[in-house]
């Protein structure tokens, strides 16, 4: 019981955590691990399979409502799905919301979110090694995760790793 309460209060002070301004880190892509498939429903009913988003940038958000960093972040990644969805970016967004939809719905409505999402579980997040909220990754276009961001990104430097992973694709393709 108070390992739980312990475990609710990190989670909310990672919420609020300052992001922290690093130059692009991706790793390496020959070190780079396959992302855990999962396949969820969105909003609409929709099945959302990780592994169909090969051969797309998969920018992948463990957030909730109830999250400061997350409810930043969001809008940050809907101009980033905008942006660089014709370029082979593709968001998706995991709510770890307790009681589900209830919460995630109206919120997704409220924001009109451009991209879809799913409603996760810790069995899940933990499959990906996350333990707090938020966190993004960065998958390639292999299915291999090139990133993992815990806490709020710095805006600017993570657009220039989807930056980075969009080129390097391009690049990979063009010489095939």
């Amino acid at each position: 019981m108070l390992r739980s309460l312990f475990a609710r209060i990190a989670l909310v002070v990672a919420c609020f955590a300052l992001p922290v301004r690093a130059p692009a880190d991706l790793t390496a892509a020959s070190s780079r691990k396959a992302a855990p498939d999962f396949t969820l429903s969105d909003s609409r009913g929709t099945s959302v399979k990780l592994s169909a988003y090969k051969g797309r940038v998969v920018l992948l958000d463990f957030w909730a409502t109830w999250c400061g960093g997350c409810k930043v972040e969001i809008p940050w990644y809907m101009e980033f799905q905008s942006k660089y969805k014709d370029s082979g970016l593709s968001v998706i967004g995991v709510s770890m919301d307790e009681d589900g939809w209830k919460s995630v719905k109206p919120f997704l409505e409220a924001k009109q979110v451009n991209y879809p999402v799913v409603i996760g579980d810790w069995d899940l997040a933990g499959r990906f090694g996350i333990t707090s909220l938020p966190v993004t990754l960065l998958i390639d276009r292999d299915g291999k995760i090139a990133d993992l961001h815990v806490g709020m990104v710095d805006r600017d430097a993570f657009e220039s790793e989807i930056q980075i992973l969009l080129k390097d694709s391009t690049a990979k393709r063009a010489a095939k």
